[in-house]
C-alpha cells in the first residue's frame, strides 16, 4: 500500500442507496486503506447508503459548500475553493454540475487536483434539452475524466456534449458474478414455489414492449412444463390474465414483485425501456451471470451486452412471430439452452464482474492522482 494513501473527494448531490451510489460504495470497500474518502452529500438528510460502508473503508465526511445555486462568480469560487487539498475530486451526476463548472472555471487559482465526472442516466428526458447540453460542455471543459457505464451515455457524452473522445471512458458499474453462480431456490420468489418438472420463463413487466400479449401467445407454444413469470408492479394483468385463458394457459402465467434472475430462460421484448439511470442494464448482466440464454431484439443495445453465441437467438426487430420461434428453439433444446447460458456467464465474468470493474475505476484514479509509479501492486481486494 502507498505510504500516504490517496485523498479524493466525493461529491454526490445525494448519497442515497440508489444502484448508482451503492456501486461507488462498492468501489470505496473494495479499495480498502487504499485511499481516503472524503464524502460530500448535498442533501445531507439523503445518506442512505452510509450504512453499506464497511468499517475498512477510510471515510470523512466534510462540512461543504452547496452544490446547487446561483452561477454567480462569487458563488462558483467558494466551491472551487472548498475542493482544493485533495488529491482527486470526483463528481455524480447533474446535481454536481455546478462543483465541475468551478473547477473548470477556478482551478488554476486553487490549483485544484483533476476532476472526474460520473454519469449514469442516458435517457433523453433526464439528460435534458440543448441547454443542458450546452451547459455539460462548458462544465465539463477541464474535466480529467467522463465515466459513463454504457454506449448510449457514450455516444451522448460524444455526440451532444462534444466531449473529446480521450476523455470519455466506457466503465460498467458491474454485478457480484459469484453470487450468481448458484442455483435458484425454488422458493426465491414470495408466493411461487418453482415444481421439479417445471421451467420458467422469466419477464419484466417494463419489457413486454408495444404487445403485451405477445409473450403469452409465444408461451402457448411451448412444451406445458414452460411457466411465465412476469415480474414488477406495472404488468397489465388482467390482459394478460385474459390473453391466457382464452388459450387455456392460465395455469401458466405467474406474477411476482420481483424475479431472481437464476431462472432457465429470460426475454426482453422491449428495450427502450431499459435506461442505464435505473440500473437496469445490471438485470442483463445478472441473467447472464446466472447462465441462462435471452431472446431479445437483434438491433437493440442489450443485445451488445451478450455472447456471441447468443446472437442466433435474437429476434428480427418488432417481429413477434420470429420472437416466438426463438423462444421455441431454445425452449426445446437444453443442451443449447446450456452453451449459450455457459458463454453469457463467461463473458459477465470477463467483462461486468465489479471487482474488475473497481480495478478499473482504481487504476483511472491512481494515475490521476499522481499514485500510480508509488503503488503499481496495490489493486482492490
Amino acid at each position: 500500500m502507498a505510504e500516504n494513501p490517496p485523498r479524493i473527494l466525493h461529491l454526490f448531490p445525494a448519497f442515497d442507496a440508489d444502484p448508482a451510489v451503492m456501486h461507488q460504495v462498492r468501489v470505496m470497500n473494495a479499495l480498502g486503506r487504499k485511499a481516503d474518502h472524503a464524502i460530500v452529500s448535498d442533501d445531507r438528510e439523503r445518506r442512505g447508503a452510509a450504512r453499506h460502508l464497511q468499517a475498512k473503508a477510510r471515510i470523512s465526511w466534510p462540512i461543504f459548500p452547496p452544490l446547487k445555486g446561483s452561477m454567480l462568480p462569487g458563488r462558483l469560487m467558494k466551491l472551487s475553493a472548498a475542493m482544493a487539498g485533495y488529491d482527486l475530486i470526483c463528481t455524480y451526476g447533474s446535481g454536481a454540475l455546478d462543483a465541475a463548472f468551478a473547477h473548470t472555471l477556478f482551478a488554476d487559482v486553487h490549483k485544484l487536483p483533476p476532476l472526474v465526472h460520473h454519469e449514469h442516466g442516458s435517457s433523453e428526458a433526464e439528460q435534458g434539452g440543448r441547454r443542458r447540453s450546452w451547459y455539460r460542455r462548458f462544465a465539463l471543459g477541464r474535466t480529467a475524466a467522463l465515466v459513463v457505464p454504457d454506449q448510449a451515455l457514450e455516444r451522448i457524452a460524444l455526440e451532444k456534449w462534444d466531449q473529446p473522445r480521450g476523455r470519455v471512458r466506457l466503465i460498467p458499474d458491474g454485478i457480484d458474478t459469484r453470487s450468481f453462480a448458484a442455483t435458484a431456490r425454488r422458493d426465491a420468489l414470495p408466493g411461487l414455489v418453482k415444481r421439479k418438472d417445471e421451467l420458467w420463463l422469466g419477464v419484466f413487466a417494463t419489457e413486454l414492449g408495444g404487445d403485451p400479449l405477445a409473450l403469452v401467445r409465444a408461451l402457448a407454444l411451448l412444451p406445458v412444463e414452460w411457466q411465465l413469470v412476469v415480474a414488477g408492479e406495472n404488468a397489465p394483468r388482467a390482459a394478460l390474465e385474459g390473453q391466457a385463458e382464452a388459450l387455456g394457459i392460465e395455469d401458466r402465467l405467474h406474477f411476482a414483485a420481483l424475479v431472481e434472475a437464476r431462472r432457465d430462460l429470460f426475454a426482453l421484448l422491449d428495450l427502450s425501456a431499459f435506461p442505464a439511470s435505473n440500473g437496469n442494464h445490471a438485470l442483463i448482466m445478472e441473467a447472464m451471470a446466472a447462465g441462462l440464454p435471452l431472446v431479445t431484439w437483434r438491433s437493440s443495445e442489450a443485445a451488445g451486452l451478450l455472447a456471441s453465441d447468443n446472437g442466433p437467438m435474437l429476434a428480427e426487430p418488432g417481429d413477434t412471430d420470429d420472437f416466438a420461434r426463438k423462444l421455441q428453439a431454445l425452449a426445446t433444446r437444453p443442451a443449447e439452452r446450456r452453451r449459450i447460458g455457459q458463454a453469457n456467464r463467461a463473458k459477465a465474468c470477463k467483462e461486468f464482474d465489479e471487482q474488475r470493474m473497481a480495478e478499473r475505476l482504481w487504476a483511472l484514479y491512481r494515475s490521476l492522482a499522481g499514485r500510480a509509479d508509488q503503488d503499481e501492486a496495490a489493486q482492490p481486494g
